[in-house]
C-alpha cells in the first residue's frame, strides 16, 4: 500500500513537471506571435527555420526571441535562487528581494547614472529616456549586488547569527541601499531621476543574445550544483544535527549555496532590472504541490519561475499595447494575491 502511494505521488509529480514544461512551450509560442508588429503563424515558423523575410527576421530573432528566452532564463534563475535561500536559511520568506540584493543592484545602477551620466534624453525617440551605456550600468549593479552578497555571507558565517537573523540583516541591508538610492535621486537632475526610474522598472527588452548567454551559463552552472547536492539539501531540511550526522558539511553547503544563489541573482538583476516576487512565490507554490524533496522541488521551481515571468512579460506587452508595462509590476500583481492566498490556506490547515 505504501509502495502504491509512493508510485502515485511519483507519477503525479511527473505530470506536474510535464505540464509546466508544456505550458512554457505554449506560452513561448504565443509570445512569439504577440506584439505590435503583427506576425501570423506561418511567417513565424518560416523565420524560425531561417526562411522568413528581412522584417520578420529582425522582429523574431533580434527582438522577440531573446526577450522570450531571457524571460525563461531569468525566471528560472530567480526561482532557483529563492528556493536555495529558503532552504539554506530555513526561512520561507528568504528571497533575492528580501535579502537586499535587488536593492543593492538598484543603488549601483543609480550611482552609475549619476556619476557617469549614463542617462540621456532624446526628444525624437519613441522612448525619450534611455541608458547610453547599459553595460556600465550593469557592471555597477552587479558590483553592488556582490557587495551586498558579501555582507550577507559574512553574517551567515558568523556563528552568533542564526538563519533568521541573516534574513533580518538582509532586510536592513536592503533598507540601507534603498536609502542610498533615495539620497542619489534627491541630488540628481530631472533626466537622471527619470533614467533611474526607467532602469528600476524590470524590462526583458534589454536582453540581447550576449546577455542571454551570460545569464544562461550562470543559471545552468548554479542549478547543476544545486541538483548535485539535492540529497544534502533534503538532509538540511531535517535539521542541522540530522544533516551533520549524515556526513553533510552544513556550513560549507549553506555558504556555497548562498554564494551561487546570490551570484545568479546579481547577474540576472544587473541585466533585467528589479523583478520582484518570482524568487519568493515560485518555490512556495511548488513546495505545496510537490513537497520538500529537492529532487523535484528544484526543477519544478525552475520551471514555475520561467512560466511566471514569461506569462507576466507577455501580459505586460499586450494589456495596453503598444505601451509596454514594467514586467516587475505584473509579477507583483500576480504574486502578491497568490502568496497571501497560500499563507491563508496554510494557516487554515494548521
Amino acid at each position: 500500500m505504501i509502495k502504491n502511494a509512493y508510485e502515485q505521488q511519483t507519477q503525479r509529480n511527473r505530470y506536474i513537471l510535464s505540464a509546466l514544461a508544456l505550458a512554457i512551450m505554449v506560452c513561448a509560442y504565443i509570445a512569439l506571435n504577440t506584439g505590435s508588429a503583427q506576425a501570423h503563424i506561418g511567417s513565424v515558423l518560416k523565420t524560425l527555420i531561417l526562411q522568413g523575410d528581412k522584417f520578420a527576421d529582425i522582429v523574431i530573432w533580434k527582438i522577440r526571441l531573446p526577450r522570450i528566452l531571457g524571460g525563461i532564463v531569468a525566471g528560472a534563475g530567480l526561482a532557483v535562487s529563492g528556493c536555495i535561500m529558503q532552504t539554506s536559511l530555513k526561512n520561507p520568506i528568504a528571497s533575492p528581494s528580501t535579502l537586499g540584493i535587488s536593492n543593492a543592484a538598484a543603488f549601483g545602477a543609480n550611482l552609475s547614472i549619476v556619476l557617469a551620466g549614463e542617462g540621456r534624453y532624446n526628444s525624437s525617440s519613441a522612448n525619450p529616456i534611455f541608458i547610453e551605456n547599459p553595460y556600465m550600468v550593469s557592471i555597477f549593479a552587479f558590483s553592488f549586488s556582490m557587495i551586498a552578497m558579501t555582507w550577507i555571507l559574512a553574517l551567515a558565517r558568523n556563528r552568533g547569527f542564526t538563519p533568521e537573523s541573516v534574513v533580518l540583516a538582509g532586510v536592513a541591508i536592503g533598507s540601507l541601499f534603498t536609502a542610498g538610492s533615495t539620497l542619489l535621486q534627491y541630488f540628481a537632475d530631472d533626466v537622471q531621476i527619470a533614467s533611474m526610474v526607467f532602469w528600476t522598472f524590470g524590462d526583458l527588452g534589454r536582453i540581447t543574445w550576449k546577455e542571454l548567454g551570460i545569464m544562461s551559463i550562470t543559471v545552468a552552472a548554479g542549478t547543476l550544483y544545486f541538483l548535485f547536492n539535492r540529497w544534502n539539501y533534503n538532509a538540511l531540511d531535517s535539521g542541522e544535527a540530522t544533516a551533520k550526522s549524515l556526513g553533510v558539511n552544513v556550513e560549507n553547503l549553506r555558504f556555497t549555496g548562498m554564494f551561487l544563489a546570490s551570484l545568479i541573482t546579481a547577474v540576472t538583476v544587473s541585466f533585467v532590472g528589479i523583478i520582484g516576487f518570482v524568487g519568493l512565490i515560485a518555490p512556495q507554490i511548488m513546495r505545496r504541490l510537490t513537497g520538500e524533496d529537492h529532487r523535484l522541488l528544484i526543477p519544478s521551481a525552475v520551471l514555475t519561475g520561467s512560466l511566471i515571468l514569461l506569462v507576466s512579460d507577455t501580459a505586460a506587452r499586450t494589456i495596453i499595447a503598444p505601451i509596454v508595462l514594467p514586467v516587475g509590476t505584473i509579477t507583483s500583481f500576480l504574486g502578491a494575491p497568490l502568496f497571501l492566498y497560500l499563507l491563508m490556506k496554510g494557516a487554515k490547515q494548521k
